[in-house]
């Protein structure tokens, strides 16, 4: 079975050359993960990169029953893109099997074995938003928190929906490497 793939561009013309390769690549991905559902493809142009390495841009977001992964590739050409961003999802479907399949053999809990070193904050001058994202959140256990966290590469934070409280909750890594989840409560 296919999975359906969504193909969103900006500053970028869509010809069918490049929808054929990505549907083509992006169809086959429950090969590798038999959960996914859905895949969206958003491809760009950044004209304002410093760098000319940097302008074609491919992110990748996959979406299915308890995974969610994104990976986002640049380079000088949209095609290399899309080939570097398909082959950072198969290394984290590769991941995501082994960590929900295998024995991790060691008795170690899945906090422990993705944690990793905390890098240090960057102070900004002025803060400014320069980026909105929507995302959809599914309810998740704590440890699927943690989980997904690791898969997605978010290094500081991760925000999801609670399934026991019913509520949007903020996971977060602390300095020492361990974990403090953010409750919000309204009066």
């Amino acid at each position: 079975m296919a999975v359906p793939v969504e193909i969103t561009v900006r500053n970028l013309e869509l010809s069918d050359r490049l929808k054929d390769y990505v549907t083509k690549k992006v169809e086959k991905l429950d090969r590798y993960l038999d959960t996914v559902e859905e895949a969206k493809v958003d491809l760009s142009y950044v004209k304002s990169a410093r760098s000319a390495n940097d302008r074609q841009v491919a992110q990748l977001t996959v979406r299915g029953k308890g995974v969610l992964l994104r990976a986002e590739e640049r380079s000088d050409d949209i095609f290399a893109s899309i080939d570097a961003v398909l082959e950072k999802i198969h290394r984290q479907m590769e991941r995501f099997k082994g960590k929900h399949w295998r024995n991790r053999g060691n008795g170690r809990s899945v906090a422990k074995a993705t944690r990793k070193a905390v890098p240090a904050a960057a102070s900004l001058a002025k803060p400014i938003i320069v980026r909105r994202k929507r995302f959809l959140v599914e309810p998740m256990d704590e440890d699927e928190a943690v989980d997904q966290m690791g898969l997605l590469g978010h290094e500081e934070f991760f925000v999801f929906l609670n399934a026991a409280t019913k509520r949007i909750n903020v996971l977060y890594r602390r300095r020492d490497g361990s974990y403090g989840l953010l409750e919000p409560e309204v009066d």
